[in-house]
């Protein structure tokens, strides 16, 4: 199993004629008590990517490197700000390890990886220590000699970088930066040394530009491609998250392919449908297999959060040992579901067909008209198909079908805030208004609806416990509290879809 850790640096150009004089003046930065000299690193990396530098332009890169106090694969993924997440496994092999190759999967969209580059670097290393001796940061000096092994270009250059250990305070980073400045060390492009290299090593960058089309500045079409770059980056970017499992990384897949699913239904006008329904089935599909893991953990957190809240006089029998069992069945499942899906031909064809998607868009005639009007009959379309499912749901008795029509009714409301939320940066306050009302009403529908399953399960545990012979009232009790929230939730729906009919009056998204 690889291991991750967060890397934040900073980039300098390096001190000219090699002057460093002012070094002692980084120990009255703020924690800063001292510096220790690391002596000279002799580091040797082999960076691979595809042939048309998926990783790299992507801002991700893969290196094999010898040398130092990390030797390994090292795969590094872009976080915001100065930072990166960097994924390391051991020198097992030549070959990239399967682990990682997955983990940039979602970059490469299975094109094969090669070397595309080796750079070998001599690093003066210094620690910036506190009081106790501990590394806060380290500052480097590295002397670069990069070469392309296919194109046969070389470059050298000396730059410094500054990095925080661990976890450390970015404010820290601010401090250092003000000695440099004011000794004459100004900041550098943060470019990892791979881009600087092929940008001066090879043309291969220039042969293959990564080219968007956008649209016409200010019309409806460059409004909703923005929108769907954001996402497809997205989607991009938290596919390694979901493999490695981390905390609510599949959640925000899944609610990111139903904002794009959404997104390409309410914008037909916009993007042919033709090219973009094929994408909304896979999207609903991805959304679909990842939703067995993510129904799971909601179910899950409900169910023992629901156990935890009793009173102990009120939980009769084992209760918790059966809802483990339940849960460590179902999650195995849910999980292998995940992968499997993330493993599939169906999900690369998706990735590809997203990126093309984003580079050469289907846009329609209607794409170079105005916000105000081709972006608003979008939004009052998708509002008149959500008022007729609501007004039906709200006029039904109390049961099952009024159960599942408010549900119907809940998806709707998700596909008009997401069209809200393309549309916002165009028509400004009247639709962030409409979004918010909008996402009261798939709130507490979604409360409701959280309920309603929720007791349902509950029934099934009770069952299966009164099979074993075990007291079944702990699961009963529960099942009255989820009942009585679902109708409570029913109850508030009316009020909090009054005032999202208020916001979506027609003169008022227009203006």
């Amino acid at each position: 199993m690889a291991d991750s850790t967060r890397e934040t640096e900073r980039k300098y150009a390096a001190p000219a004629a090699g002057d460093i004089s002012w070094l002692h003046e980084l120990g009255s930065v703020d924690p800063v008590a001292s510096l220790a000299e690391r002596g000279k690193q002799e580091l040797d990396a082999v960076y691979y990517d595809t042939d048309d530098l998926r990783l790299t332009r992507t801002g991700a890169s893969l290196r094999r490197r010898t040398g130092g106090t990390d030797s390994g694969w090292h795969l590094k993924l872009p976080l915001p700000g100065n930072s990166r997440e960097e994924i390391r496994a051991p020198l097992s092999s030549e070959n990239v390890p399967d682990e990682l190759r997955d983990l940039a999967l979602s970059r490469t969209r299975g094109a094969a990886l090669r070397p595309v580059m080796r750079i070998r670097s001599t690093r003066t290393l210094r620690h910036l220590l506190d009081a106790k001796g501990d590394v806060l940061a380290e500052l480097s000096m590295d002397v670069v000699d990069a070469d392309a092994p296919l194109d046969g270009g070389h470059a050298t250059w000396t730059e410094m970088e500054v990095e925080l250990a661990g976890a450390g305070d970015p404010a820290l980073l601010n401090g250092i930066e003000k000695v440099l400045h004011k000794n004459g060390v100004d900041r550098a492009q943060s470019a990892p040394k791979v881009v600087r290299a092929l940008a001066e090593t090879t043309p291969l960058l220039e042969r293959t530009p990564d080219a968007r089309t956008e649209g016409t500045p200010g019309s409806a079409g460059a409004y909703v491609l923005a929108y769907v770059d954001r996402l497809v980056d997205a989607l991009t970017d938290i596919d390694p998250a979901v493999r490695r499992d981390a905390p609510d990384a599949v959640h925000r897949m899944r609610t990111t392919s139903r904002r794009l699913r959404g997104c390409l239904r309410s914008y037909r006008s916009v993007l042919d449908r033709e090219v973009t329904d094929s994408i909304r089935r896979d999207l609903k599909w991805l959304a679909g297999e990842l939703g067995v893991e993510r129904d799971h953990e909601v179910l899950r957190e409900r169910l023992t959060s629901g156990v935890g809240e009793l009173p102990r006089e009120l939980v009769l029998g084992p209760v918790n040992a059966r809802l483990q069992a339940w849960d460590a069945a179902r999650r195995a499942e849910g999980r292998r579901r995940t992968l499997d899906a993330l493993a599939s031909p169906r999900y690369l064809n998706l990735l590809e067909k997203l990126k093309l998607l984003a580079e050469g868009p289907p846009l329609r005639t209607k794409a170079a008209g105005k916000p105000e009007k081709v972006l608003v009959k979008a939004l009052l379309k998708e509002y008149d198909r959500l008022a007729q499912r609501m007004d039906r749901a709200l006029d039904m008795p109390s049961g099952p079908e009024r159960d599942a029509a408010i549900h119907n009714a809940r998806k709707v409301a998700k596909r008009l805030r997401y069209a809200a939320e393309a549309a916002r940066p165009a028509l400004g306050k009247p639709v962030r208004r409409l979004g918010k009302r909008v996402k009261d009403v798939q709130k507490v529908s979604g409360s409701q609806h959280d309920s309603v399953v929720t007791g349902d399960a509950l029934r099934r545990l009770a069952v299966s416990a009164h099979a074993a012979g075990e007291s079944g009232f702990t699961w009963g009790l529960l099942h009255g509290q989820e009942r009585a929230a679902a109708g409570a939730r029913e109850r508030q729906l009316p009020e909090v879809w009054a005032r999202a009919r208020g916001a979506a009056r027609r003169k008022a998204l227009r203006r």
